[in-house]
Formats: structure tokens, sequence, C-alpha cells
């Protein structure tokens, strides 16, 4: 991998949507034409995620991820915003009727990200405030209210040729003991963008869930990168499923 690709690895690493979210134009000092130069100077990156479920459930999360200091191109420290808020409905624990939850969180974290030639770690720490309602009154589900917990968060990337990538996400709450894991591996089909398998196990003290299906990443749209995923969704209630997201990222 070239030093030009190594710096990359950041923008790529937290969801893996490609190499360069934006260029920049200079002109080349020899025949005076016009070039796209890869742009260096990142400081925020914005990520954008929506999944939905046979299983009656839809949510999505915004993400903000800041470099104070330096910029998303080089290891130093990190300032990470997220909001997600979604839907689900399942049968009541004691009555079988339908209940309808609705789930709002805000997180704060603060980290710091380890960049090398071809991986990227990060690790953060810090808060977040999540509120669940239900419908109705079921006594056999713990997760309602509002309450603050502390969390912690970690992302892996390994780059080990320019051809394919791995993955890894995860985060743990206090509050609910919520938990997050997910695992995708990926392989060049033309510059740029890659197919191939992901995982995700995802719960809390009364839901749990897991998922295996396949995503094409790095696909552009302007500025933006984006990645899509479909396949098998199984969870505690209502068992079997199927699932689909859509990702997209820009970095400025």
């Amino acid at each position: 991998m070239s030093s030009n690709a190594a710096k990359l690895i950041p923008v790529f690493a937290a969801l893996a949507l490609g190499t360069s979210a934006q260029t920049a134009v200079a002109a080349d000092w020899y025949t005076g034409a016009e070039r796209e130069i890869p742009r260096d100077d990142w400081i925020v990156a914005i990520d954008a995620a929506a999944t939905v479920t046979s299983n009656s459930s839809a949510f999505g999360a915004v993400t903000a991820t800041i470099a104070p200091v330096n910029t998303l191109l080089d290891s130093g420290p990190r300032v990470r915003l997220q909001g997600v808020a979604g839907t689900y409905t399942y049968p009541g624990t004691v009555t079988g009727q339908t209940v309808r939850g609705v789930q709002q969180e805000g997180s704060v974290l603060f980290g710091y990200e380890w960049i090398w030639q071809q991986a990227a770690v990060a690790g953060y720490v810090g808060f977040n405030v999540r509120n669940n309602e239900l419908s109705i009154l079921d006594p056999g589900n713990p997760v309602v209210g509002t309450g603050i917990g502390g969390k912690v968060a970690a992302d892996i990337y390994l780059n080990p040729t320019p051809d394919q990538f791995y993955a890894v996400n995860a985060s743990y709450s206090t509050q609910f003991n919520a938990y997050y894991v997910r695992a995708r591996a990926g392989f060049a089909v033309f510059n740029g963008v890659f197919i191939g398998p992901e995982a995700t196990l995802l719960g809390d003290d009364f839901f749990n869930s897991w998922r295996v299906g396949g995503h094409l990443t790095g696909f552009a749209l302007g500025p933006m990168k984006f990645s899509v995923g479909a396949g098998y969704a199984y969870d505690r209630v209502r068992k079997g499923g199927y699932y689909t997201s859509i990702e997209s990222r820009m970095a400025f």
C-alpha cells in the first residue's frame, strides 16, 4: 500500500465506506493541467445509517466524529457525538397484546485513534442518555424509562492489502446493559468498491438479536460514500426475519 493510500485508512475505517470522500483540484506544475489530488485535512466525519427489519423494527442513527487537534487522517484525540432513534413492536410478555416501543438515545464519547499504514484502532469512553417508552404497560419488560449510563466503544480496521478490509465496531452501555458488535470483511470488486459478509450482535436487558448477511460498500454519489446491506435477522421475541440497511459517510 502506498503512503497516500495509508493516509485514507481513518476516513475509511469507521464504516469502511471507501477511500477518499472528497478531492481537491490543483494545477500540475509542469503542464499546467488540472489534476485531482486527495484531500488530507478532514476534521469532521458525519455517518448516517438506517436499518429496517421484517420483525417490525426500524432504527436510524447519525454520528459525528471530530478530530479536535489535528485531522482524521492522523493519530490523535477524537470526540464522538451520536443520536439514535427508532421504533419496534412485539407481543406483550403477559397479555400477548401488541406492544409498540419508541426509543431515543444520545451519546457523548471522548477517545483516541491510532493510525498505522495498514490499520486503525480507536477507543472511546463517555456516557449516554437513553429513553424507552412503551404503548402499554408490559411487566415483563424492564427496559422502560429514561436513564444515564456509562458507555465505551471501540473501532478496529485492518487493510492488509488494497483489495481487502476487515472491520469490527463495538459498544457497551451500563444503561440497560445495552451492547452492539458488528464485524465485516470486504473484497474489492473494482476500484474503491467492496463486497463481502457481515454479522451483527446486539441487545440489552430485555432484547437480543443477531444478523448475518452481506454488504456492498464504497460506491459514491457526489462527495458521499455509501454502503448497503441485507440478510437474515433473528431476535429472541419474534424469531426469524430479514433486515436491510443503508449507510453514508461524508468528511469535511
